[in-house]
């Protein structure tokens, strides 16, 4: 990770660590590399967003920086993730940006980069533009006259988007209840649109952003409302996504949560029998549940475990000619079909097991069972500072000995925020929580001594 970008694109709270200068900037940068680079015309990058507000600030001065280095700016404004990734990649754009944070507050936003396939930028790319943030390069070319840039609104490329989702279904939805929640984010004017296509009785929520209320109790990171809402209204499944809807948790017809994990159990299995998993394997992370290894073992599917980051399980994928992979948070990426995750993908071939097997989604998710886990987000000033402390390394050395083959622990640094993340997983939920408090404390202690 560089000094701006980490694993899911410049992250900070805007205005504060992320400002509309530097959106400009990056426009600035991404115009110009991208309009020199061309024989003839101009270069091309799709924009969307989500729906905080600082997000048309930094739209605004993403385009302002592109059209003034020569490039123009193609706005498919409010969208999701996966949309810009696949606009990008079937469009011949030189390049696709995502105003975003995700599931974090309204407050954060964040700017991700995707070159022209649709995949995550390149590392050495992002570097480079960090030096032109820093001021470490030199000032680049202002574009004149018939060379500056144009803004189109390309709410069409969208539409194509919407489009492709429904085409990927494989039998109608007709007479399924099935409940979204949008997270007031990126899903509100898509997700709904998808499913009354195909025939569902569609039930919403939380699909009325102000700019405010993006992710606030609701979405994928707060699926209780979900849980409730599917249960009072009788409904066969529920899915809620994510802020930008790269994201996608289910619940069951009884209220319960289907996770990633599951997930990735559930369509695993669906192309084992068909003949379709290649590789016989699935790419998890290493957050995944042990729950999840036990039961994919027991249907004879294997495995690998990447870092933490859909970036990584994208890698891993491409490398290796799999075609599942994916993270317990619910970033699931079906690469015969996308370059990333996508949250209403994911529900649409969650729908695909459901209809072609006759089953209800708490009997395709019965055999994986969870192991109990326990995760606590401890939020710091130096997260290296953590990783080095002798004491609490010697504290995780102890609790890992006494865990032994039953259980694990795992402390890792967020990639797009400033916390420590303390898990446990163990046969039992009390001796999760006690060694997670345990950590989780010394860690908040010494944040003095950092």
């Amino acid at each position: 990770m560089g000094k701006y970008f980490g694993t899911d694109g410049f992250r900070g709270e805007a205005n504060k660590t992320l400002t509309a200068d530097h959106a400009y900037k990056i426009g600035r940068f991404l115009g110009w590399y991208y309009g020199q680079s061309k024989t003839e015309g101009k270069g091309k990058i799709v924009i969307g967003k989500d729906t905080r507000r600082s997000s048309y600030m930094f739209e605004y001065a993403l385009v302002a920086g592109l059209t003034a280095s020569g490039t123009d700016a193609y706005l498919l404004h409010v969208t999701t993730t996966p949309s810009v990734s696949y606009v990008t990649r079937t469009e011949d754009f030189d390049c696709g940006i995502m105003i975003s944070a995700s599931h974090n507050p309204y407050f954060d936003n964040g700017i991700k980069l995707m070159n022209s396939n649709g995949e995550k930028m390149e590392e050495e790319f992002l570097l480079k533009i960090e030096e032109y943030l820093d001021g470490a390069v030199q000032e680049v070319p202002y574009a004149e006259r018939d060379k500056i840039g144009c803004t189109v609104d390309y709410a069409l490329g969208r539409n194509r988007y919407i489009g492709y989702l429904i085409s990927l279904a494989t039998r109608s939805y007709r007479d399924k209840k099935v409940g979204l929640d949008c997270a007031n984010g990126s899903a509100w004017m898509i997700a709904k649109s998808v499913f009354d296509a195909l025939g569902a009785k569609t039930y919403v929520i939380n699909n009325q952003p102000d700019g405010l209320n993006i992710n606030v109790n609701c979405g994928s990171t707060h699926i209780e409302g979900l849980q409730k809402f599917v249960v009072e209204n009788s409904l066969d499944v529920g899915f809620a996504f994510d802020g930008d809807a790269d994201r996608c948790l289910c619940v069951d017809e009884k209220g319960n949560v289907v996770d990633g994990d599951a997930i990735l159990y559930i369509y695993g299995c669906y192309l084992k029998e068909r003949g379709k998993l290649q590789g016989n394997k699935i790419v998890t992370t290493i957050m995944s549940n042990f729950g999840l290894y036990k039961a994919l073992e027991a249907v004879g599917i294997e495995y690998e475990k990447t870092a933490v980051g859909d970036k990584y399980v994208y890698e891993n994928m491409v490398n290796n000619g799999y075609r599942l992979g994916g993270e317990q948070s619910g970033h699931i990426i079906f690469k015969k079909y996308a370059t990333t995750g996508d949250g209403i993908m994911t529900a649409i071939k969650m729908m695909e097991v459901m209809l072609e097997k006759k089953m209800l989604m708490s009997e395709l998710a019965a055999p994986y069972k969870a192991y109990p886990q326990v995760l606590k987000n401890v939020r710091v000033a130096d997260k290296a500072a953590v990783r080095t402390d002798g004491e609490i390394q010697q504290c995780i050395r102890e609790i890992e000995a006494s865990l032994g083959e039953d259980g694990r622990i795992l402390v890792r640094e967020s990639g797009t925020e400033p916390i420590i993340r303390v898990m446990v997983e163990a046969s039992d939920l009390g001796t999760c929580q006690k060694y997670v408090d345990q950590v989780a404390g010394l860690i908040a202690k010494k944040i003095a001594d950092f």
